[in-house]
């Protein structure tokens, strides 16, 4: 029914959207059926009272009758200590709803998205995932629980007040009748505008944030170029745009609400007249008029938040579209059913059988039909220009991307019939752009290997040779590193990476680039130390620089799509 409402011009995508929310939603029903409850509990207290008021004045008060006036004080102090218990309750329990949801559906998405390989990443941009994954799945919580319980809560309180106003008056109780069909018609002509600088809005939001996360961390680069006036000029006027977007959107949302709230407004003052009048010429009592104007309050208070709901979903479309666009990019790998463990007895033999790749959209193929070998044990150095594919075919090999033709096979096993984290523990690779996250420096360590014990990570620290690090910080292996571990060297970086592979204890290790950051002299030691560590693993190395391939048993040239066996690299002198 709710999909009716929401006249898109995607409706199949947003009826799969809300059939994804509603998977979320069906869990929690013993719990939205005991604050429904309660709501009906609440509302019923809330209506209570303008009939305790009427009875206050008509019966006791113009009565005179004490008795009454105290039965029905006390009557109204106990509702309202009931009415007050019962909302704590129901805004504990519904927080603890509303947050629940919330945390279930980022978390789909999240995991969704650890699905998609790094050409989907290359294309997006940072901020505008960030503002996806907070402030529209924020947005759809909201809807799911807050607007619709209070849309339950507002037909509850509805049907009570036109009850008790047509037991009151029924001719009065026209004016609702009156008021809705207004309303409707011009929240509906309102709705398009809502949606578009709804829409608007989120984009402008994540300019700014996309900005933020490309140039904070690029601060020390901006500082040394100069050009902190131009990025701060930028970021100015991006957030002028979202500001004027958001005025925008504010004088929408305005107009939506304030035609509804006027005509709320005249049909309470034409009641007032009409029933005053009525008081005035004594065929009507106070009380009921007071208690009339009451009830019509309630109703037409509800009216406007059903209407509101109204707009409310055009907000929470926005946001669906947008999420779905990212639940349903398609995960280039999969990790299929059959996929089976590695045995630890194997070696490391990684044959390329006739593989092709091209990314999308482009015409050339990084690879061509390539045809390689690689022993168990061996050392290669993969050479080629830049852009040549290097680093594409080693996420071939870990399984980022899948081959479009051919096979690659590790110890004779085709990768696509290996489970994904047996592949990836198999296959470490250790590249250029290490990644540290804040956190101590032996969780960083073991991040690959979260079940690794002290011990464990002690030895890999020592047999990287971190000592000398390790003794220099305040806490030890207990110390917390900074964002990205930026106070380390490229060096100490480096061994981090390779104390993490010696956890992750695989039979294939690739450099990629891996000590490009460091000199010479420094990437030889490295080097003897990864030679000397994985001794009988196969490793895979990849760098511009020539003494770092020297010693290798194979080198291996990827040009033209084809992966070429050259000469072994000559010793220096």
């Amino acid at each position: 029914m709710l999909d009716r409402l929401i006249h898109a011009e995607r409706p199949d995508e947003l009826r799969r959207g809300l059939r994804w929310l509603y998977g979320f939603v069906r869990p929690q029903r013993r719990r939205i059926a005991g604050l429904l409850l309660l709501s009906f509990a609440a509302t019923l207290l809330v209506l209570l009272q303008p009939w305790l008021t009427k009875l206050l004045i008509d019966e006791g008060l113009l009565g005179r009758d004490y008795h009454t006036l105290l039965l029905v004080a006390g009557a109204m102090i106990t509702a309202g200590i009931a009415g007050t218990a019962l909302a704590g309750v129901n805004r504990l329990l519904h927080t603890r709803l509303s947050g629940t949801i919330l945390l279930a559906l980022r978390s789909d998405l999240y995991r969704h998205l650890q699905t998609l390989s790094p050409a989907f990443y290359g294309r997006q941009r940072m901020g505008d995932l960030m503002s996806r994954l907070d402030g529209d799945v924020a947005e759809i919580q909201r809807f799911a629980v807050d607007s619709l319980f209070a849309a339950v809560s507002s037909v509850i309180g509805l049907v009570g007040a036109v009850a008790l106003m047509l037991g009151l008056s029924w001719q009065l109780s026209l004016l609702v009748l009156v008021l809705v069909p207004l309303e409707a018609l011009w929240l509906r002509s309102m709705r398009r505008k809502v949606e578009a600088r709804t829409r608007t809005v989120r984009e402008r939001a994540a300019d700014v944030s996309s900005l933020l996360v490309e140039t904070l961390p690029a601060m020390k680069f901006i500082q040394a170029s100069r050009r902190e006036a131009t990025e701060r000029d930028r970021l100015d006027a991006l957030g002028a745009r979202y500001l004027d977007d958001l005025l925008g959107l504010q004088r929408t949302e305005f107009l939506t609400h304030a035609v509804p709230s006027t005509l709320t407004s005249l049909t309470r003052a034409a009641a007032f007249m009409i029933g005053g009048w009525w008081v005035v010429e004594g065929t009507w009592q106070l009380g009921a008029l007071i208690a009339f104007s009451t009830y019509l309050g309630m109703a037409t208070g509800p009216v406007n938040s059903l209407l509101g709901l109204y707009v409310a979903i055009q907000r929470m479309s926005v946001s669906l579209m947008r999420v779905s666009e990212l639940r349903e990019a398609p995960a280039e790998v999969v990790d299929t059913g059959e996929a089976r463990p590695i045995p630890r007895t194997w070696q490391g033999r990684i044959e390329f059988d006739g593989v092709g790749f091209r990314h999308g959209g482009r015409a050339e193929a990084v690879l061509d039909g390539a045809r390689l070998t690689i022993p168990a044990g061996s050392k290669l150095a993969l050479t080629g220009a830049s852009g040549a594919g290097k680093s594409t075919l080693i996420d071939l090999l870990h399984r980022h991307y899948d081959p479009q033709a051919g096979s690659i096979r590790l110890d004779g096993t085709d990768l696509r019939a290996i489970a994904l984290g047996e592949l990836r523990r198999a296959v470490a690779v250790v590249s250029q752009d290490i990644v540290l996250f804040r956190g101590t420096l032996a969780d960083n360590i073991r991040y690959a290997v979260p079940q690794a014990d002290e011990t464990a990570v002690r030895e890999a620290a020592r047999r990287a040779h971190l000592d000398e690090l390790v003794a220099s910080l305040p806490q030890g292996l207990e110390t917390t590193l900074g964002e990205r571990g930026q106070q380390l060297s490229g060096g100490q970086r480096q061994r981090i990476a390779i104390a993490r592979a010696l956890l992750q204890d695989p039979c294939v290790l690739v450099l990629d680039e891996a000590t490009s950051a460091v000199d010479e002299a420094t990437e030889a030691a490295i080097i003897a130390e990864v030679d000397a560590l994985f001794a009988a693993r196969t490793r895979i190395l990849i760098s511009h620089r020539a003494a770092t391939l020297v010693g290798c048993d194979l080198r291996v040239s990827l040009e033209g799509g084809r992966l070429d066996l050259l000469p072994p690299a000559a010793e220096p002198a």
